[in-house]
């Protein structure tokens, strides 16, 4: 029986260094960036969700992960899940969690209730009964009670009601985790500090800092990229301004003082480090803006921050920014927030400042990473760089694009090279042509693309999809498959039938390609081709783009947490299968923590997930040296390890028969046939699939998994030979919308020992 009229609270070492599931909140579009963090930092069991992710790990990760995470608004520690049907079974529920463990008798909490029922139709009223129950549990067991505090508590409860369950942790972190310390005054359009890092991770910033990469924002508002932007390069732990009472574990009954301290005392020596190695390296960040009152802010949090030292700005407007020339400033990273369209003048007026900025990037930068947010992809076109990748993010409520570029000269648009200064105030897209200028057949086509864009567009933007299938013979005369890569289109055309004349055929090609130059909105250089024609017997592909497309660097396109390089003018194939994108991120979830087997691999881009994921190791296996080297450059783009994560150029047959080790998870996805020269037998996956899934079966570990795939669309399975086998068809589940109309694209399966 609890009947201590006052609980002095005794740590259990035991418990306080044992595993412990907390849930790490971060704004949306952040989940993945977190769960690199998070991982990086030590956690386990790490699984994302919207707007935060779970992970594992003992008292101290907890402490850590307050501490030095970039980019967690909340760090909550969850204590129960239950069903609610009534204001009672919420009262009960509650009252059955030993509030005891977590705050003192005497102690303050405050409650943050969301959500309603029937019963419940208010949050206040939630929070009621959710503090009835602690007070009264406290007041049975002790005679006392705990008392409320709005302001400044002892302990915050987070209850969550939604579907009739309720979700109730604890607030270990406090005050949110973005809140650093340092900024009281801001601009216009401010970014939140975890947003600002999480710009800066995507845009490369943290390998550009360690390479000795210099950092200007030539609009900078109030300071937050700069001073995110040094805190990461010298190893500033972004936690270390914030007071005591901000901490939300502080006060808790489970806080571990001496551990605490010995955390901060350990970021404060690594922050010494950085600063020496910043002095020694003499680097530093500039900023600049044409708004002084927002200079001023700037200047006030960068002093604030103790960083006036290296972070300099000053008050000069775009059309007089230049390079800064007080030393040499060969590589570095321009990163800027230009004003948003949508609040702060109409995008119209808005061209010339972006245009400008494409300006000074091709005279100023070259060899140099540029980054820049917008809420308005079209605006970013005007800079008259091709874009390398696109992420996007949530400032707020609103939706913004981070457009990163390389300054390359063989990125430039061709329109623009030469343009002087006099020319700023054009726009640089190419002309165009306009729906009334098509064909009847090039409408057709215009108008099927805005359609099916217009029904893809809410998933495209829930899921932050850039590559996606946007037309697949919809219309039959017009029979090709067209994919958007971001700013670019890829169009292949399939085999026209002998019935139908050939120069009638390379009429409708072009029908289609005039539907997509208006339909898509792109300019004639992004849109590529692959045609199939006649010729003599034989059937070739031709390529409308010059030969000079042959030594374009690849595209790098993000899917998820992976970067993937795409050739949209080399080959037949682009090096990245879009309708397998649900198999790739059914793969990243089933590897965490095992080790993984990717058979016909091509490009490898399943094994980037898998790693990214938390893949312990991996084996990909293809003949080709080209997509061997192609996997290669993969794994660099993203920083995966080749020893941990292994590329063999082999026939995958001939591997089979000579592994010895075992995966716990297998993708098995060969070509429909084969007879390469490099093959010791020809392959056909109709006649030899249950070989070739024995074969891989064998090398599976207890409770592994095989995920087989083809794209042989009359493939039959042959069940009765794998009867040995669980075999699950998850066909269905692994097409996205893009492929609702050509439900037959692949087949896929989920086998296992029974």
């Amino acid at each position: 029986m609890l009947d201590n009229p006052k609980k002095t609270f005794m740590i259990d070492t035991h418990k306080a260094n044992s595993s412990q599931e907390y849930f790490a909140a971060c704004p949306k579009g952040l989940e993945n960036l977190l769960l690199q963090e998070l991982t990086a930092l030590g956690a386990v069991d790490v699984r994302e969700t919207v707007a935060g992710v779970y992970f594992s790990g003992e008292t101290r990760l907890l402490y850590k992960t307050c501490l030095w995470s970039r980019l967690a608004n909340k760090i909550l520690l969850p204590l129960a899940n239950f069903s609610v049907k009534d204001e009672q079974s919420l009262y009960d529920g509650i009252a059955n969690i030993a509030w005891e463990d977590h705050l003192e008798v005497d102690g303050t909490f405050k409650v943050d209730f969301i959500g309603t029922t029937d019963e419940i139709r208010n949050t206040q009223y939630g929070a009621v009964r959710v503090k009835d129950a602690i007070v009264d549990r406290f007041q049975k067991h002790f005679k006392a009670r705990p008392s409320i505090d709005k302001q400044n508590p002892d302990l915050v409860i987070n209850a969550r009601l939604s579907k009739g369950k309720v979700n109730v942790s604890l607030d270990l972190s406090g005050q949110s985790l973005h809140r650093r310390g340092y900024r009281q005054k801001q601009g216009e359009a401010p970014l939140k500090e975890n947003l600002a890092s999480a710009i800066l991770v995507r845009a490369n910033w943290p390998t550009i800092a360690a390479q000795g990469g210099f950092l200007v924002d030539p609009m900078c508002g109030s300071g937050t990229l700069l001073i995110e932007g040094f805190m990461i390069a010298a190893d500033i732990a972004p936690g270390l301004m914030r007071a005591p009472y901000q901490w939300g574990f502080t006060r808790w009954n489970q806080f571990d003082e001496a551990l605490w301290t010995e955390l901060v005392s350990d970021a404060k020596a690594r922050k010494e480090v950085g600063l020496e190695r910043c002095r020694e390296t003499q680097f530093e960040c500039r900023g600049y803006d044409l708004d002084w009152r927002v200079i001023n802010a700037a200047q006030n949090n960068i002093e604030r921050a103790g960083l006036d030292q290296w972070i300099r700005v000053s008050c000069r407007p775009i059309d007089e920014f230049v390079k800064p020339t007080h030393k040499v400033m060969d590589t570095g990273l321009l990163i800027c927030n230009p004003p948003y369209g949508e609040r702060l003048g109409d995008a119209k007026e808005l061209e010339p400042v972006y245009f400008q900025l494409g300006h000074i990037l091709r005279e100023h930068f070259i060899g140099w990473q540029a980054a820049v947010i917008t809420s308005n992809p079209e605006l970013s076109k005007q800079i008259a760089i091709r874009a390398l990748k696109r992420y996007k993010f949530w400032n707020g409520t609103l939706a913004a694009d981070l457009v990163c570029f390389t300054i390359d000269p063989e990125l430039f648009y061709k329109e623009v090279t030469n343009l002087s200064s006099d020319d700023l105030l054009l726009k640089a897209t190419p002309s165009k042509l306009a729906i009334d200028d098509l064909s009847d057949g090039a409408k057709m086509v215009c108008n099927r693309l805005l359609k099916n864009k217009k029904q893809l567009n809410k998933w495209l933007k829930k899921e932050s999809i850039d590559c996606y299938r946007v037309y697949d013979a919809d219309i039959p005369e017009y029979s090709a498959a067209i994919d958007v890569y971001g700013d670019y289109a890829h169009i292949q055309e399939y085999a026209a039938p002998k019935t139908v004349d050939e120069e009638k055929a390379k009429v409708r090609f072009q029908e289609i390609v005039d539907g997509v130059t208006v339909g898509l909105a792109l300019a004639s250089d992004h849109i590529f081709v692959k045609q199939r024609r006649r010729n003599k017997g034989k059937q070739q592909y031709e390529k409308t783009r010059p030969s000079a497309d042959e030594n374009r660097a690849a595209l790098v396109m993000q899917e998820g947490p992976a970067a993937l390089l795409v050739d949209l003018w080399s080959y037949l194939d682009t090096g990245l299968f879009l309708d397998h994108r649900p198999v790739r991120k059914l793969i990243g979830q089933m590897t965490t923590g095992k080790s993984f087997l990717n058979l016909f691999c091509y490009t490898a881009s399943a094994t980037i997930h898998a790693a990214l994921g938390g893949a312990k190791k991996s084996v990909s296996v293809d003949m080709s040296r080209t997509y061997i080297d192609w996997s290669k450059r993969n794994f660099e783009v993203n920083n995966i390890d080749p020893l941990q994560h292994q590329l063999v150029q082999q026939d995958c047959l001939t591997w089979l028969q000579g592994c010895r080790q075992g995966f716990d998870v297998i993708l098995l996805d060969p070509p429909s046939f084969s007879n390469s020269k490099k093959m010791e037998a020809v392959l056909d996956i109709q006649r030899d699939h249950v070989d070739l899934i024995k074969r891989s079966m064998e090398l599976l570990n207890p409770n592994g998994t095989l995920i087989f795939s083809n794209n042989l669309r009359s493939f039959t399975l042959h069940d009765s030979a794998l009867a040995g086998y669980t075999i699950e068809n998850i066909t269905d589940k692994t097409l996205d919308p893009d492929y609702s109309r050509n439900r037959k694209i692949h087949h896929c399966w989920l086998i296992r020992q029974q």
